[in-house]
């Protein structure tokens, strides 16, 4: 495990000290905890840019499902006749 400092506002310095004594866990480990959500929740939001802007592009390329078919499958949805996905096609 590596050291590094970093520079609170005696604001957080005081919530995390209240943080780490309700937990009876030392405040390097709420950071390590806090840090690692953080890292994870980024990561997740970066992924989902990513798909998105994938997704724009290909719609953009005329990869798109025909209408009624999104309306039929979201109709089937509950039902025992639940139907698949539709396919939008690959249409590059």
């Amino acid at each position: 495990m590596s050291v590094t400092t970093v520079r609170l506002q005696s604001e957080i310095e005081q919530r995390l000290e209240a943080i780490a004594q309700r937990l009876q866990r030392s405040k390097g480990w709420v950071i390590n905890q806090a840090l690692a959500e953080y890292i994870e929740k980024e990561q997740r939001e970066q992924e989902r840019w990513r798909q998105t802007l994938e997704a724009m592009e290909s719609a953009a390329r005329g990869n798109v499902a025909e209408a009624d078919e999104v309306h039929g499958w979201l109709q089937s949805w509950g039902t025992d006749q639940e139907r698949e996905a539709p396919d939008a096609g690959n249409k590059e």
